[in-house]
């Protein structure tokens, strides 16, 4: 049996301080732990340096994509695992990950790439309905992947077999609704420019369209169709949540491509 390869944990950061050191805690058995910040004004990087993690700072300017290969290249593992700082690894998770280090390289049909699923923990609930069921390929062999784009939903591009593990990544986003409304108003910013950027002049009624009736069918989608209803009180406000920031990066698309001309 080939011996068990490397593993860098990468995880990208902007003022974590409350979440950062049950992050790493839960990733310190890896070989390698690298934190690409973005510019933190808290104590975020003096945590990490705890853990004994290499801090790198660096302006994102809202692209994910690029702070993430930053962390690839910084990593000197075979394997590489991607993390936010809200993200925490169950033992489960610890056990398979280790299975895929012990087993190396494999065939060559062996994947180079595993999708994780999240299980998202809302306002202090694990949601099991309502929709909010993710997945994404966030370990990987160091050499056979990279995030192309300029977006806050990074794009993986893998060169290989990508397989799955069954064991799930738990996510922390939101601890109070304080913090759903500050970290939505950021993102939906950043995507609000990067949609103008992509298409400045859309007209009028398709602007409307995702500002009123778009918003209504994602809240019927989560809360009624997708049974969001049997999570009680959390899956209301989440099927909210999910149309008012749908309304609200429109509304902010609105205002750079329309309101911006007439200053």
């Amino acid at each position: 049996m080939a011996s068990r390869q490397r593993l860098t944990v990468v995880v990208i950061t902007k003022n974590e301080e409350r979440q950062i050191a049950r992050c790493l805690e839960s990733a310190r058995w890896a070989d390698e732990l690298v934190i690409i910040d973005d510019e933190s004004v808290d104590r975020t990087a003096e945590i990490a340096r705890g853990y004994g993690a290499r801090v790198i700072a660096h302006r994102s300017d809202g692209n994910f994509d690029r702070q993430r290969n930053l962390g690839i290249g910084a990593a000197t593992a075979e394997w590489v695992l991607q993390m936010d700082a809200d993200e925490v690894i169950p033992a489960a998770l610890h056990q398979e990950i280790e299975r895929v280090l012990a087993s190396g390289a494999g065939s060559a049909e062996s994947p180079v790439a595993y999708r994780i699923r999240r299980r998202n923990c809302f306002l202090g609930r694990f949601m099991r309905y309502g929709g909010w069921s993710t997945e994404g390929v966030k370990l990987f062999r160091r050499d056979r992947a990279r995030y192309v784009g300029r977006s806050v939903h990074e794009t993986l591009q893998v060169d290989g077999a990508t397989g799955a593990l069954t064991a799930e990544i738990e996510h922390y986003p939101f601890t109070s609704l304080e913090q759903v409304v500050g970290r939505t108003n950021h993102y939906t910013t950043v995507e609000a420019r990067l949609l103008a950027e992509e298409q400045p002049r859309l007209p009028c009624r398709a602007i409307a369209y995702q500002m009123t009736w778009r918003p209504v069918k994602l809240f019927w989608k989560s809360y009624i169709r997708k049974a969001g209803w049997r999570d009680g009180m959390h899956g209301l406000v989440f099927a909210l949540w999910g149309a008012w920031s749908h309304m609200l990066r429109w509304a902010k698309y609105w205002e750079l491509t329309r309101l911006v001309d007439r200053r």
